[in-house]
C-alpha cells in the first residue's frame, strides 16, 4: 500500500508542474483571476462528481461544511496556489515557479511538524532536515536565475 501512496504522490508531483505550465497559458490567454475563477470552478465540479462516484451520496460534502471554520481555510491555500502558479508561471517559468512553491512548502511543512501546528502531531525536525530545506531553498532561489 505504501509504495501505492508514493506513486500517487509522484503522480501528483508531475500533474502539479503540468498545472503551472497550463495556468500560466490560461491566464495570459483570459486573464489570472478569469483562469483562477474557471480552473477552481472546474476542479469543484470535478470533485463533487468523484465523491458521487465514490461514496454514491453527499454525506462526506455535508460533514465537511459542519466541521470547525478553520478547517475550511484548504480552499483558501487552494485558491493562493493557483493564484500564485497562474500569476509566477508565465513570469518567472514553470521550474522556478514549483521550485520556490517547494521550498516554501518545506519550510511550511518543517514549521508545522515542529510545532504541531493546525492540529498535526509533533514531529521532530532534526538539522539535517533543517540543512535540506535550506539547500533546497538555495536550489529554489538558482531556479530563478535566467
Amino acid at each position: 500500500m505504501n509504495a501505492l501512496v508514493v506513486l500517487f504522490a509522484i503522480v501528483a508531483g508531475v500533474a502539479g508542474s503540468i498545472q503551472v505550465a497550463v495556468m500560466a497559458k490560461l491566464g495570459d490567454r483570459v486573464g489570472v483571476f478569469g483562469a483562477l475563477a474557471w480552473a477552481t470552478t472546474l476542479a469543484a465540479l470535478l470533485a463533487v462528481g468523484l465523491l458521487l462516484v465514490a461514496r454514491q451520496g453527499l454525506g462526506e460534502f455535508v460533514a465537511a461544511a459542519r466541521q470547525p471554520i478553520w478547517l475550511w481555510s484548504g480552499a483558501l491555500m487552494s485558491i493562493v496556489i493557483v493564484l500564485a502558479i497562474t500569476i509566477a508561471g508565465s513570469r518567472i517559468g514553470v521550474i522556478a515557479t514549483v521550485s520556490v512553491l517547494l521550498a516554501g512548502q518545506f519550510a511550511m511543512g518543517a514549521a508545522i511538524d515542529r510545532w504541531g501546528l493546525l492540529g498535526a502531531e509533533r514531529i521532530g525536525v532534526p538539522w539535517w532536515r533543517i540543512l535540506g530545506i535550506l539547500l533546497l531553498g538555495l536550489g529554489a532561489g538558482l531556479t530563478l536565475k535566467r
